[in-house]
């Protein structure tokens, strides 16, 4: 897979996890968020288990099974979700949702920062304007005018970085095992079980509500867990972490989107403002690589050479 379709297709991940907003919204009526998140991640491990058991077989076919360092490997992808999730609801409890949703961009421009500080990983030149600008948008799209820093908000500041790492970790892991969909199936069984053992301690769990809840739980765990999160894995095989980080900032624009057609929310002209900055930084980390590929082709092609 070239980088442009892996950018493509981080692309598609976006609009899907973008749509799967109004779905979380609706169940948060009838379930508690680590019930929620469970359930959905559970599902998307048996979505993709069929192909995890496919991509064991072959690889002992070919005499490459995974060793026990792999494993740790894709646990420790699941307990970075898991972390992410647990820190953000925590947080929301204590901050408004404007302040959270900012601050939760926080991880677009961490990522390179922590590729460059673990990984000696120098991206390139148009990551550092695009991933500010990407936090900029974030903001404006919140519809925040000042940003007041709470105990909700350090909580919600601290998920940022368990996301940063899965990013920075899960197409580098899934690259060295050649085995994207046993490193998906994995990391969502352990997000699922670690969040619904957090449920039955911390939230009430009735099989009722559960059932109220059966069809966005459905949704987002076949669509935005099973698919999307898949689709991640195998994209960042391909693509770099930063590129990553920035497009799938994107879920922004297209939860707005969503909001629009199916809820019927709005935004202010700040808010557009906002998307419009953030889908120009997209645009930016994915076409300025590109236009230097080029322009290294025609000095290599050209007749003087």
């Amino acid at each position: 897979m070239s980088r442009l379709r892996a950018n493509l297709l981080l692309s598609v991940i976006a609009l899907i996890w973008g749509s799967a907003f109004v779905a979380q919204s609706h169940a948060m009526a009838d379930t508690g968020p680590m019930l929620f998140t469970g359930l959905r991640f559970l599902i998307g491990s048996a979505v993709v288990l069929p192909l995890a058991v496919l991509e064991w077989r072959r690889l002992g076919r070919e005499g490459r099974p995974l060793k026990a360092r792999d494993g740790w490997h894709i646990a420790g992808l699941g307990c970075l979700m898991t972390l992410g999730a647990a820190l953000q609801q925590i947080g929301i409890q204590f901050t408004s949702v404007t302040n959270a949703g900012f601050l939760t961009a926080v991880y677009v421009p961490l990522v390179p920062v922590l590729a460059w500080v673990l990984l000696g990983q120098v991206a390139h030149w148009s990551v550092w304007p695009a991933a500010i600008g990407c936090l900029v948008g974030a903001f404006l799209l919140s519809g925040a005018h000042e940003l007041s820093i709470g105990v909700g908000d350090l909580w919600v500041l601290a998920s940022a970085v368990p996301w940063a790492l899965h990013v920075l970790m899960v197409g580098r892991w899934a690259d060295r095992m050649g085995a994207p969909f046993l490193v998906a199936s994995g990391q969502f069984a352990v997000c699922g079980l670690l969040s619904l053992l957090a449920a039955f301690v911390t939230e009430p769990v009735q099989q009722a509500r559960v059932g109220m809840a059966a069809w966005p739980i459905l949704y987002t765990g076949v669509m935005s867990v099973g698919i999307a999160f898949t689709a991640q894995v195998v994209a960042q095989r391909h693509a770099h972490a930063a590129d990553a980080a920035i497009i799938l900032s994107s879920e922004t624009l297209f939860a707005a989107g969503f909001g629009y057609w199916l809820l019927g929310e709005r935004l202010s002209s700040v808010g557009l403002i906002g998307c419009g900055l953030m889908l120009a930084c997209v645009l930016l980390v994915q076409l300025m690589p590109l236009v230097g590929t080029l322009r290294r082709r025609q000095i290599l092609t050209s007749p003087s050479n």
